[in-house]
């Protein structure tokens, strides 16, 4: 009876110890988005103007946002990366931000949320940018130098929902699903949670 018990805390320490061990903790970092000439053009046609909350900045057609936390396991890549900072779009008298972006990758499909804001009345998070990994990318997740994980070629696209919002906020039918807002690249200081 002992022994068994023995060998039962001994094999929940071991499986504790692995899942504990597969988490990487997300620190820091910055993820870049540059933004496509589709969102740009777009954008000019509709006479609204980009631009962004702070701290995040906007330099030759990319946008950086810090990152201020998160988890991920290395294992299977769910988890969830949040920025501080966000882009605004403004025409005439009307301001949308989106901001305190999230990456989130623990549903079906890998998206980044935000927190939507219209003339500073908040409507709530929603499910902005949809999130294509690159192809070759691979499982586990690997550090480098214990460290850092790089991420880039991160194909973003505007969900239906987030098309819908804005259409209705500026009025107009321009905005689609699956609309090209540009190519990420994550760049990220992380530690192993225990």
């Amino acid at each position: 009876m002992k022994y068994s018990l023995r060998v039962l805390f001994l094999t929940i320490a071991l499986a504790c110890t692995t899942a504990f061990a597969q988490t990487v903790t997300v620190n820091s970092g910055v993820t870049q988005v540059k933004l496509s000439s589709e969102l740009v053009t777009a954008l000019t046609a509709l006479n609204v103007a980009p631009g962004t909350v702070n701290p995040t900045q906007l330099v030759d057609g990319t946008a950086s946002f810090p990152i201020t936390g998160g988890a991920v396991d290395a294992e299977n890549a769910k988890g969830e990366i949040a920025h501080s900072g966000g882009l605004t779009l403004s025409k005439g008298s009307t301001i949308v931000r989106l901001q305190s972006f999230t990456i989130d990758t623990t549903g079906a499909a890998p998206v980044l949320t935000g927190l939507v804001v219209v003339n500073n009345s908040v409507l709530g998070r929603l499910p902005l940018f949809g999130l294509q990994l690159p192809s070759g990318f691979t499982l586990p997740i690997k550090p480098v130098a214990g460290v850092r994980v790089n991420l880039s070629g991160v194909r973003v696209t505007l969900t239906q929902g987030a098309a819908d919002a804005l259409n209705s906020v500026f009025k107009t039918s321009a905005f689609a699903g699956g609309l090209r807002i540009g190519w990420a690249t994550v760049s990220s200081v992380v530690s192993t949670s225990y």
